[in-house]
Order: structure tokens, then C-alpha cells, then sequence
């Protein structure tokens, strides 16, 4: 079953932002990950809306795919990193197939 990475990110440093992205990118590659919305900026339709905060939606094949990304040595480059470049609300849920 497809399994979907929903991210909320605020950037906290642009430059550093730049290097996550290039990194979370090839590590999502190399895991058969696709990005299906990448710094989207949201309407907000109920609800209060962040402001300042992109969504990046990641298409994996399955669940176990996308736990294994997100503890590979590829993506832990990036996570190095996470702390400085941005903020974010990371969430894993399995698609309807």
C-alpha cells in the first residue's frame, strides 16, 4: 500500500534549507521516494493557518519504504542539518489503494 510523507516546514535559514533540500532529495530518490507537492504554500480551508509554512507531500511505494528512508544514512545528512534549516511536523500515513 502506498505510504505518503506530509511535511509542514517554516525555513529557518535559507541557505541551510537549500542544503537539506538537496540532500532529503537524493536520499528520497535512492528510496523510490517522489515528491507530489514541494513547497506548496496551503490555503487554509478550516482551521487556523500557519503562517510561514510550506507543505511537501513524498509518494513512497509502501510503508516499510518510508520508514527505511527515513532512518537510512542518506536522509540522517540531511537530519544533521534539520535543526538549523527548519521547523517542521513530519507525518507518515499509508495511502487508500
Amino acid at each position: 500500500m502506498t505510504a505518503y510523507v506530509i511535511s509542514e516546514v517554516e525555513i529557518l535559514d535559507e541557505a541551510q534549507a537549500q542544503r537539506y533540500r538537496e540532500l532529503a532529495e537524493a536520499s528520497i530518490e535512492a528510496h523510490r521516494g517522489r515528491y507530489l507537492a514541494r513547497g506548496a504554500v496551503p490555503a487554509t480551508l478550516e482551521g487556523e493557518p500557519g503562517p510561514g509554512k510550506r507543505i511537501v507531500v513524498v509518494e513512497f511505494p509502501d510503508r516499510d519504504t518510508a520508514e527505511r528512508w527515513y532512518r537510512s544514512d542518506e536522509y540522517a545528512a540531511a537530519l544533521e542539518i534539520r535543526a538549523t534549516a527548519l521547523d517542521r511536523r513530519l507525518l507518515l500515513v499509508d495511502g487508500v489503494d
